[in-house]
């Protein structure tokens, strides 16, 4: 779920003779794995499994082939148009300016809803430490997302080392889960295979999906590399492997290991315990909150500059960024509309009227809709392996949008609202 990790660092201005920076393979997958990696994998393996059963497996191994196409795409976007906005000018270039609109504001859209959705991760791990229950979590997701709010709004911008640094706890805490706890596993959890049917393993996909963005924000990396021709290929690879490996581990031992309880809101600390004892559930508590706090802030600070962007140019599809964006009232904007839309999902969630499902289900429809939009421009505009890469995910992306049921209205408000705005500014 942490896709802006690369967008969240300062942008320095280098003197005009410096040499802009080249990325190495090494930091080059560091990069990458960090922009799939986020504090979703802190509970959506539960929630699959608590959807799916152990046959919520298949929807990993299909999402994970997914992801190695979306690979593909993006890779090919972000080298054929390397200036052109991310998934605004990617959509831009295939589909027009006013499908490129509504994919910058889809995105933008995603990334108010799951800001809530990830503080609610954190705040869950925090009260398994120190109880207070369903209200007591949104008590403390709600403060976080107040705190990170106000740092944001303070100037405060996480670099990508020190996102680095969070994605690197994450691993550390994921390796120590799945070993530790892989002994306790038991073969009656693997039965029955798919206690609610075959058609859940959909479901459990689209729930799944929130971890697998991230493409998509590191695409324009590909111009920082020396040789992209020789890197890529590294790249994505190691990166393919590296998340593969964390994904169905933590996936496996969720069912072996916890089967019907895994679809707790802290799944992982339940892990944690069973590898280093009661120490886990603090051990959690602690890379939870890190994690949280990187990651919304992350979120904020990558997405301000596609505010400002879309505020200062309606069309949304020029290559050339507007100046100070991400800055200023763009900025400010984005911080209100996250607390206006992100208090008071929370506040729904402590008094029971959502479920984690139903929160997890509108970012991840909103990102979907974009994915959809990116892969349709990518099969118009792309040629060779990318433009057959991206035929068969425009397909699964549309099989997954299915499974989405009321929560497509929110795209599809946005489509209207983008059409509605342009047709109303052209009469004039």
């Amino acid at each position: 779920m942490d896709e802006t990790t690369v967008l969240s660092g300062p942008r320095p201005r280098p003197a005009a003779t410096a040499t802009p920076p080249r990325l190495t393979t090494a930091r080059g997958a560091a990069l990458y794995i960090g922009a799939l990696l986020g504090p979703g994998l802190l509970l959506l393996p539960g929630l699959a499994a608590a959807e799916a059963g152990p046959a919520s497996l298949l929807a990993w191994a299909a999402l994970l082939g997914l992801s190695a196409l979306f690979a593909v795409v993006f890779t090919a976007l972000g080298r054929a148009f390397p200036s052109a906005g991310g998934v605004i000018g990617y959509v831009a270039a295939g589909l027009g300016s006013r499908q490129g609109l509504a994919a910058g504001w889809s995105f933008l859209a995603g990334v108010v809803t799951g800001a809530p959705v990830v503080c609610l991760i954190g705040a869950g791990y925090l009260t398994e430490l120190t109880g207070g229950g369903r209200l007591g979590q949104a008590v403390i997701a709600a403060v976080l997302l107040l705190t990170v709010l106000a740092l944001a709004a303070g100037g405060m911008r996480a670099s990508a080392a020190a996102q680095l640094v969070i994605v690197g706890l994450l691993i550390v805490v994921v390796v120590v889960a799945v070993a530790g706890s892989a002994g306790s596993a038991h073969a009656a959890n693997w039965t029955p295979f798919a206690p609610h049917g075959w058609l859940a393993v959909g479901h459990a996909a689209t729930t799944l999906m929130l971890s697998f963005v991230g493409w998509e924000a590191v695409a324009p990396l590909t111009t920082q590399f020396a040789d992209p021709a020789r890197q890529l290929p590294r790249v994505v690879g190691i990166t393919l492997a590296v998340t593969s490996v964390l994904y169905l581990g933590l996936a496996v031992v969720t069912i072996g290991a916890l089967g019907t309880g895994g679809g707790t809101m802290a799944p992982l600390a339940d892990l944690l315990r069973l590898a280093i004892g009661p120490a886990g559930t603090a051990a959690a508590a602690v890379a939870a909150i890190v994690l949280t706090l990187g990651a919304v802030n992350a979120y904020v600070n990558g997405a301000a500059a596609m505010t400002g962007r879309l505020l200062a140019r309606p069309a949304a599809s020029d290559a050339t960024p507007a100046s100070g964006e991400g800055n200023g009232r763009p900025a400010r904007l984005l911080l209100v509309a996250i607390a206006v839309c992100g208090l008071p999902l929370i506040a729904l969630y402590g008094v029971g009227l959502v479920s984690p499902v139903s929160l997890v289900t509108i970012p991840t429809t909103l990102f979907l809709a974009v994915y959809l939009g990116s892969m349709l421009a990518a099969a118009r505009v792309l040629r060779g392996p990318a433009r057959l890469a991206a035929v068969p995910a425009t397909a699964a992306t549309v099989v997954m949008l299915a499974y989405c049921g009321w929560a497509l209205a929110v795209p599809a408000a946005i489509i209207v609202v983008v059409t509605a705005t342009r047709s109303i500014r052209r009469w004039r």
